[in-house]
């Protein structure tokens, strides 16, 4: 077994590697376009408002494997073209953007206006406030949310095979039907449940930091 083991490892981490790199690079670009999406919908420009939320409307409506397809297959018909990776990508940001945008929106929302009120007297600008005073409690609010997502995020990432890149959950359905054998699939199970293990601990030890903004 543990031979085994040791024969098919190889394959699997190189599928962890796919399945990292998409995640990493999806969380890097999908979390700041949230929070430019949640700034959107709370504009005061009205054509802005409406594109933000049929842009959420679309992306949370629609599921993302489709989202992946169409980017994929579907826009080289009209002359856009991506290769593999990045089609996926692409897809993965603009979906996981509109449900962080979301998050985000409600958070600063649920800031007291007064909040607002005290750092315009003691002479805040607009970018100081949202800095060192809404930006710590919003945080704080939408830390369980974003936790969600994230750990949605690391097990969506499997989707990717259907452009054919090679991630980790790929890695061992092929392992496991070449050698008849469920070890593959539990070792897959295995790293999924370590990858969750360790996002949990890190969300946990950020609430603990803004614990302090009751």
């Amino acid at each position: 077994m543990v031979d085994y083991i040791l024969r098919i490892l190889p394959a699997l981490l190189a599928g962890l590697d796919t399945t990292l790199s998409v995640f990493f690079l999806t969380l890097v670009l999908s979390i700041p376009l949230g929070v430019l999406v949640a700034l959107g919908r709370l504009s005061n420009i009205k054509p802005l408002v409406e594109i933000m939320k049929f842009y959420i409307w679309v992306m949370r409506g629609t599921p993302l494997l489709l989202q992946i397809v169409v980017i994929f297959f579907g826009l080289p018909i009209v002359g856009i073209t991506f290769d593999r990776y990045p089609a996926a990508i692409i897809a993965f940001v603009l979906n996981y953007a509109a449900y962080f945008g979301e998050i985000f929106r409600g958070g600063i929302e649920s800031i007291d206006k007064g909040q607002y009120d005290a750092a315009k007297v003691l002479g805040f600008t607009p970018i100081k406030t949202y800095q060192r005073i809404i930006l710590p409690q919003m945080i704080k609010i939408v830390l369980p949310s974003v936790a969600n997502e994230v750990i949605t995020l690391i097990k969506d990432t499997a989707l990717v095979y259907v452009v054919g890149l090679g991630e980790l959950l790929r890695a061992g359905k092929i392992a496991s039907n070449r050698d008849a054998s469920l070890v593959p699939l539990l070792l897959v199970g295995i790293i999924y449940l370590a990858l969750t293990a360790i996002l949990t601990t890190a969300f946990q030890k950020l609430e603990d930091r803004y614990s302090y903004y009751q």
